[in-house]
């Protein structure tokens, strides 16, 4: 349940509903980022909750109690209506710029990482991904650079000014790659590594959720919770395809799952359609897809010269590709009254 706050409430009226709430044996988390205070009431409310919604608004300075029949509570857009913008330094995710983040699947050298930071900036991606640490499906596969990898991205963002996204695998990895990252990215396998959510959610930096294969949308807003629930609300999440029965793409995109998140939620929603579709040629259909569905942002898989990449290089567009599909999101973007980029 979630207990709204009248106009006057004190802050002596919100300790007091805190306390009353932590009484009753639940936990009480106060929405950071409205203007009216709202406060979430967190733990398992079962037959009690009837007299419960009577007792809450009983007390000073509430407004009303509303039910919230969800299993997710605070990535509930009945907990938070308005939408959630996410800061990356002066990238906002979630406002009205359809943000790109860009680059390669796997960092490969200091010469890829820099040639393909050049070429989505040139382009217009406002982040720079790259994975340091690669989860793949053979032990005999690239894994990753590792700590090398995170420096080399380090020195990409040095010489280009974009943010970093990078994926973390691993609650052990969690020091060293908050040491480099901007934006951390929990890929599709770990959307229920809770313990590694749990972790992030201790962190100051935001976190980016992929959906897992095989996951509905109501496991991906609890896999959010268990982020938020720690008290970091800066999470972004991402829609990269699911399992189904055909078998003509690597994944089946959902591009359902974007309007009906940011109906449900108030996060912001991406598209990874490189990881949606899996091969080049049907990218640019997708994306531009996800833009008219409304995601306020797409993560796209670029390389110098995919032919040689380590990883994903079928799935990967040239630079000159990139800068092309740019110039028709934007055409999209603008359809819906939005921008990708720079406005004017």
């Amino acid at each position: 349940m979630v207990i709204i706050m009248g106009q006057g409430a004190t802050v002596e009226h919100v300790d007091a509903v805190i306390a009353s709430v932590e009484r009753e044996g639940f936990s009480a988390f106060v929405n950071p980022g409205v203007e009216r205070k709202v406060i979430a009431v967190l733990g398992v409310v079962d037959s009690r909750k009837t007299p419960l919604v009577e007792k809450f608004e009983a007390l000073d300075g509430v407004e009303r109690v509303t039910l919230i029949s969800e299993p997710y509570k605070l990535s509930s857009r009945n907990y938070h209506p308005q939408d959630t913008v996410v800061r990356v330094g002066s990238v906002e995710i979630g406002g009205p710029e359809v943000v790109v983040i860009a680059g390669p699947c796997s960092v490969e050298s200091r010469e890829q990482i820099l040639e393909a930071a050049h070429a989505v900036k040139a382009g217009g991606a406002k982040l720079l991904r790259g994975g340091a640490f690669k989860p793949r499906t053979s032990p005999y596969s690239f894994q990753g650079l590792g700590r090398t990898g995170l420096e080399y991205l380090a020195e990409a963002r040095e010489a280009t000014g974009l943010p970093i996204v990078t994926e973390i695998l691993d609650p052990f990895d969690l020091p060293v790659v908050s040491e480099f990252t901007d934006v951390f990215q929990v890929g599709a396998r770990n959307m229920s590594n809770f313990r590694l959510l749990q972790l992030l959610g201790r962190t100051d930096k935001p976190v980016l959720l992929k959906r897992g294969p095989s996951s509905k949308l109501r496991d991906m807003l609890q896999a959010a919770e268990y982020i938020m629930v720690e008290g970091n609300t800066q999470v972004i999440l991402c829609e990269r395809g699911i399992v189904a029965f055909d078998d003509a793409t690597r994944n089946t995109t959902d591009i359902n799952a974007i309007p009906v998140l940011k109906q449900w939620s108030h996060l912001p929603v991406i598209l990874d359609p490189s990881h949606s579709v899996g091969h080049t040629r049907w990218i640019p259909a997708i994306a531009r897809a996800g833009v008219a569905a409304g995601a306020d942002g797409l993560a796209i898989e670029v390389h110098p010269r995919p032919a040689e990449a380590l990883s994903d290089g079928g799935q990967s567009l040239k630079p000159d590709q990139f800068r092309s599909l740019m110039v028709q999101l934007g055409r999209v973007a603008e359809a819906i009254g939005r921008h990708i980029g720079d406005e004017g």
